[in-house]
């Protein structure tokens, strides 16, 4: 594990860390967090991808996790940030990690927001697959039943009065999300709240840079998931409209389980079922990138 320093389109400096395999990677992945997820979270997923032969980058967002810079440690009043700056991050590191491992596949697994945002991304184009784990829409109507009898007070009283009070949304102290800064969550509250979840400033959505992805997806989610529907997911992948979507949905009963849930799927006790099923798609899709690649490179020589 390396720790090293992303530089997002405006220079601002990330934290993110790279996991190296022995030998010539299969795939490079990237690998980026839930909301107010720091990326220590997945560590272990990320040892074990790189024990498997993959290349693995993780990061925090500005604002976030590692990504905090030092005046803002103990507080985020002041810290400019929104979900869009957040995209610009991730869009980084998929570039850092496609200047790190030129010649292989270039992977993503996003977990949550990780899943919500690829649509954003200005260099989507560089992804050979993706992997949502547990994402969904955040419209708050398709929450599940348990997160959607007290959600909207958290859209339309929380947020606005302990944000507006603290200059950021103090999560930590009201044990929801985590702190986040006040753009992030006044944008994600506005997402949440329109039907179209990914939105702009005026509440039109946002599908353009989600129907540019044309790439296998393969969606994970979980029947006890808190937070995520079937119909939230199901409303998520609708945005990826010319992407070939597999959709595993899965009921923990059916690998032994007791629960899964939201973050379960990173608990290293799912690493003989959960993350052995995982792996088997990754290596695939890595296989088929390769040889995709491969013949449109020698397309390319043979037309020169």
């Amino acid at each position: 594990m390396e720790p090293i320093i992303l530089s997002a389109k405006d220079g601002f400096s990330l934290a993110a860390h790279r996991f190296a395999p022995q030998g010539r990677a299969k795939a490079v992945i990237v690998l980026p967090a839930a909301m107010g997820v720091k990326q220590e979270f997945y560590f272990p997923f990320a040892r074990f991808l790189a024990q498997q032969g993959f290349a693995v980058l993780t990061f925090d967002y500005r604002g976030a996790g590692a990504s905090v810079p030092a005046r803002f440690r103990h507080s985020l009043r002041g810290f400019k940030a929104d979900l869009f700056d957040w995209a610009e991050d991730y869009n980084a590191a998929v570039c850092a990690a496609r200047k790190w491992q030129r010649d292989v596949p270039l992977l993503v697994i996003g977990h949550s927001l990780g899943g919500q945002l690829p649509g954003l991304l200005p260099d989507n184009h560089l992804i050979d697959g993706i992997i949502t784990v547990a994402a969904g829409s955040g419209y708050w109507r398709e929450n599940t039943p348990q997160l959607k009898r007290f959600v909207w007070i958290m859209w339309y009283f929380a947020v606005p009065v302990y944000t507006r009070l603290f200059g950021y949304f103090p999560g930590k102290k009201l044990k929801k999300v985590g702190d986040l800064p006040k753009g992030v969550i006044f944008q994600w509250a506005r997402w949440c709240k329109s039907p179209h979840y990914v939105v702009d400033g005026k509440g039109a959505p946002i599908r353009a840079g989600f129907k540019n992805i044309r790439v296998p997806l393969l969606s994970i989610s979980f029947t006890d998931d808190e937070m995520m529907s079937r119909r939230s997911i199901d409303s998520l992948h609708d945005f990826y409209s010319n992407a070939p979507v597999e959709r595993w949905h899965i009921a923990p009963q059916t690998i032994q389980a007791k629960r899964i849930g939201h973050f379960g799927f990173f608990r290293r006790e799912f690493q003989p079922t959960l993350w052995k099923q995982a792996l088997e798609w990754l290596e695939q899709h890595a296989r088929h990138a390769n040889i995709s690649r491969s013949r449109w490179h020698g397309s390319a020589i043979r037309s020169q």
